[in-house]
């Protein structure tokens, strides 16, 4: 079983765009929305919610009102202003430190497991999908994504299906290093934008902390030729195969407003790079793309295109 990430330095270069394209494209697939910060893979893909289940991390103090002498220590202690005489009054604002509870004289306060959202299995147009919802103002985010990937692999290997597609999320923070690791090919998706390209660089440097490799596809890559010569050049001597090029198209737009991939949606130009994009990842990850779709599909772009 191969699992494959789409990520970016940034985000806005389409990523989850091109990740419900390759849903389509792909065969045999279950997929993982791991942005669990702003996940919305779910609504491209069509996805019917059959299983919800709760993601608890972290700690928050509960206080014994009874037991509570109304002393005040927890306030002096606290230094996120969280807690006054025994009451929690900024929740928000609680770190789950346990000061509070580990200093008060009375034993009224204790540290219970704290929600921290939901992970969920959605039935899609394209295969079973494994996606979450992170609490608010949580910041355990790497862990749910940990969670997420760890159901996925459960579910593909019940399933036995020999490819999970990924979305990634943006940066190189804790959930993108919690997605990257173990994982056999990241796709980056990257705009020929500067910040875009610096980005870039952070997460390839990632992918090779983690011994990951990573192949790139440039989206919109006709807003600035210069820009994607540039990176063209500048990945070529790195040795890092630029596998997609895509020319910036408001298809992608249309597609999400009206909650379709790009693939349902006619316009050859983008769907035939979107093709050409799923072959050479097939290539590098060793599935088959031998399916009827994109046989299908072949021959109605080449049909269109007047080549048959």
């Amino acid at each position: 079983m191969k699992e494959l990430v789409i990520m970016s330095g940034k985000g806005g270069t389409g990523k989850t765009s091109i990740s419900a394209a390759l849903a389509y494209l792909a065969p045999e697939k279950v997929l993982a929305d791991c942005d669990v910060d702003a996940a919305n893979l779910h609504l491209m893909v069509g996805a019917r919610q059959r299983e919800s289940h709760g993601f608890v991390a972290g700690f928050e103090p509960e206080v014994n009102v009874t037991e509570c002498v109304k002393c005040g220590r927890c306030t002096a202690l606290c230094r996120f202003k969280a807690i006054d005489n025994g009451a929690i009054t900024s929740p928000f604002a609680c770190e789950g430190c346990g000061v509070c509870a580990f200093n008060c004289p009375a034993h009224a306060i204790s540290m219970r497991d704290k929600s921290a959202g939901r992970w969920l299995v959605s039935d899609t147009r394209f295969g079973t999908m494994v996606h979450a919802e992170l609490g608010l103002a949580v910041e355990n985010s790497g862990k749910l994504v940990s969670r997420v990937r760890l159901e996925t692999k459960k579910l593909a290997e019940k399933q036995k299906v020999p490819l999970i597609i990924t979305d990634g999320p943006p940066g190189i923070g804790c959930p993108a290093i919690a997605t990257v690791t173990g994982a056999d090919l990241v796709l980056a998706v990257v705009e020929p934008s500067l910040s875009a390209m610096h980005d870039l660089e952070r997460l390839r440097n990632l992918c090779g902390h983690f011994k990951v490799p990573i192949a790139v596809c440039i989206n919109k890559a006709t807003l600035s030729p210069a820009n994607t010569g540039a990176l063209k050049e500048s990945l070529a001597a790195n040795d890092v195969p630029v596998v997609g090029e895509i020319a910036y198209d408001s298809v992608f737009r249309t597609a999400v407003q009206t909650s379709r991939t790009v693939m349902e949606i006619d316009n050859i130009k983008v769907q035939e790079k979107i093709l050409e994009l799923w072959y050479n990842l097939s290539a590098l990850l060793g599935v088959t793309h031998n399916e009827s779709v994109v046989h299908k599909l072949d021959r109605k772009l080449k049909s269109f295109a007047g080549w048959v």
